[in-house]
């Protein structure tokens, strides 16, 4: 019989590549983004001189130059969070709910068919959609110039930027939230819904007493990668609308890229990407602690 030692060992043993590739591809970069964003540095300078929380304290100075880029381009991406991360939830869900309706024989298709353009890269789905979205040759707009209406300024206005940036991250994602609701829905137990039919309940009550309460886990999970999704927004605006009209669909991580490359102040973009991620985290944190003190209140 193996002593307790060897026993952790080989469990540990097991362990120990995803603890490496952990390790390599995540603790390494983030300890190293930290150490660069605690110095002046530069791409074209050999020297990288130590500044200690400077980038960061630039970034909160009210009126300099990092404060205005980093908190416009904040600002930008918390309204595509506010405008996308609901739809995302609620379509992905209907999406699911529908799915599970179907015969056993077309779920599997429409589950893949969903699910495919999650699988394309970016630059892919940017050449779909600006072939969709075009204002003078667009698919969308040739369908509209044949019932006479005038073409829209997808891309290059308001709120049309906005609306076809959420509509593109829609297309592209949602095919993820909908598998991950279709394994929840799949784990609620069909005697809880025939029991449910006994007492004469409806389908909106099936569903607003048996399904959302038993899948809002799930619900939370979605929530808070969408989100964290959202918030790391960059392929679609900055491949689609190139942050216009003007700098209003201009959103932070393309301001990042900017002073890291064009600014070629890695320093200072580096403190931006760190303070991104924290904000990133607390707004999980307000999540999570808001839905459980929600299922506390429930539960009482």
């Amino acid at each position: 019989m193996r002593t307790s030692w060897q026993s952790r060992l080989s469990s540990s043993l097991f362990a120990l590549p995803y603890t490496i590739c952990f390790a390599l591809f995540m603790l390494f970069p983030i300890g190293y983004g930290v150490y660069i964003s605690m110095h002046d540095f530069e791409l074209l300078s050999d020297e990288h001189k130590f500044v200690g929380l400077s980038n960061y304290i630039e970034i909160f100075k009210v009126g300099s130059y990092l404060n205005t880029e980093f908190f416009h381009g904040l600002w930008h991406t918390i309204q595509f969070v506010l405008y996308s991360v609901p739809l995302l939830l609620l379509v992905g869900l209907g999406l699911a709910l529908l799915v599970n309706r179907l015969p056993a024989r077309l779920r599997g298709l429409f589950r893949t068919v969903y699910f495919m353009p999650f699988a394309i890269s970016a630059s892919v789905m940017a050449v779909i959609w600006l072939m969709m979205f075009d204002t003078n040759a667009g698919f969308i707009n040739s369908l509209l110039q044949k019932i006479e209406i005038a073409p829209v300024p997808w891309l290059t206005d308001l709120p049309w930027a906005w609306l076809s940036l959420v509509s593109t991250t829609i297309w592209w994602t949602v095919g993820f939230n909908m598998v991950i609701f279709i394994n929840a829905l799949n784990e609620v137990p069909e005697d809880y819904y025939e029991a449910a039919s006994i007492d004469g309940a409806n389908a909106w009550q099936k569903f607003k007493g048996i399904t959302l309460p038993s899948i809002r886990p799930v619900m939370l999970f979605v929530l808070i990668t969408s989100t964290i999704a959202s918030f790391n927004i960059f392929a679609q605006p900055f491949l689609l609308t190139r942050g216009g009209p003007g700098d209003s669909t201009k959103v932070l991580l393309m301001n990042v890229l900017d002073e890291a490359f064009k600014g070629k102040a890695i320093g200072s973009a580096s403190a931006m990407a760190i303070t991104m991620a924290i904000f990133i985290m607390l707004i999980s944190l307000v999540q999570y602690r808001l839905a459980n003190a929600g299922k506390e209140q429930q539960d009482a």
